[in-house]
């Protein structure tokens, strides 16, 4: 029932963020009110407890039980409003659905005499998270809840459901050699008019290795995660490499004193020295085992050259025997002996023309 006079509305920022102050103060513990910068425990429950905000192309339905002509479906415009029946635009970006009932609630008080309503999301939107640090392909990616996703050199995956963090880094390509996936950091927004935001620390390594799920948590719409360069290779590479979290497979060119030069298809994370075997080894007396270097291009274009000795008992090591990436160079130096054979035969050869050509003329003059 309409009241029989109506006030004026008053503007929605105010009681928008005193709402939304309100219900951080409410809502127990865990990461909630924890802003970017400040030292947290990494709470991991509390990441799947978290709130459903509400943004830009979101589809809502709003029930008002007391004014059923009143209602009907909204949608979240880009500005981050939605046009209210005899409230008009009201602003929705970054409250929850619980803040939005009480905002709405109390913008209807001032028409209805009982504003009893029921706000829900019937559409929504696409999550939208960015992925930046060690994963193949950093950027922004669009998630559905019907996706598929695909490391470089494996197999397509299709993922359905709500998407998760290994979804998103899945989709980027996966994981490089270099990341250390006990520091992967999940930055979120918490709820609020004015953006405010939270981190957590996960292990994927953890997931990988121990099925730990709850490193897993389900993404929402203006996620970041950041995946750190790691100081050393980890000691589970070779678990890593099979984890679908990795690319599969890696090309590196193989060159120099090797029986079989030339590019080899090698698995994720293998070390230099499997890469030089796989190239059918070093040759027997040309190959300078204690002069194999690595050339590497790097992702902002430059290159780095290092120098490493062939040793077949040695694990893997940055320092001694490091873990390959995709489009490394391998060059197995010749030997001092190798060197100078090539010098001698470089010498001899063109007198062993001239010598063919002279006997040539001979036969000539002598005809």
């Amino acid at each position: 029932m309409l009241r029989t006079a109506l006030r004026p509305i008053i503007p929605a920022s105010a009681l928008v963020a005193a709402l939304a102050m309100l219900a951080l103060q409410v809502r127990a513990g865990g990461l909630d009110g924890q802003v970017v910068g400040q030292a947290m425990p990494a709470q991991l429950a509390t990441l799947q407890d978290d709130s459903y905000l509400l943004g830009p192309g979101d589809g809502l339905d709003l029930k008002l039980f007391d004014a059923p002509e009143l209602s009907g479906p909204l949608e979240v415009l880009n500005d981050g409003t939605a046009s209210l029946p005899l409230i008009g635009s009201v602003r929705l970006t970054g409250l929850s659905l619980s803040q939005a009932n009480l905002w709405l609630t109390s913008l209807y008080r001032k028409q209805l005499l009982r504003p009893e309503l029921q706000l829900r999301v019937v559409k929504p939107r696409p999550i939208r998270v960015a992925l930046v640090g060690e994963v193949e392909r950093p950027g922004l990616y669009s998630l559905t809840t019907s996706e598929t996703t695909q490391t470089e050199g494996g197999p397509s995956l299709t993922v359905s459901g709500l998407p998760t963090v290994v979804d998103a880094i899945q989709k980027a390509g996966g994981i490089t050699q270099l990341a250390d996936l006990r520091q992967v950091v999940l930055q979120r927004r918490l709820p609020g008019d004015r953006p405010s935001y939270k981190q957590a620390r996960l292990n994927l390594l953890a997931l990988v290795l121990e099925g730990d799920q709850q490193q897993n948590p389900f993404l929402f719409d203006g996620d970041t995660i950041r995946i750190v360069q790691a100081a050393e290779p980890s000691v589970e590479a070779v678990e890593l490499a099979a984890a679908n979290l990795s690319p599969q497979q890696i090309q590196v060119n193989v060159i120099g004193e090797v029986l079989r030069p030339g590019a080899v298809q090698l698995q994720a994370n293998t070390p230099l020295v499997q890469a030089v075997l796989a190239a059918g080894g070093p040759q027997s007396w040309r190959a300078s085992t204690g002069n194999v270097e690595l050339v590497r291009i790097n992702r902002n274009g430059t290159a780095t050259r290092q120098r490493f000795q062939l040793n077949l008992s040695q694990g893997v090591s940055n320092t001694k025997n490091p873990p390959l990436r995709d489009g490394d160079t391998v060059v197995v130096n010749r030997s001092g002996m190798a060197v100078a054979s090539d010098a001698i035969g470089a010498v001899s050869t063109p007198l062993t023309g001239l010598v063919n050509v002279l006997a040539l003329v001979d036969l000539i003059n002598k005809d």
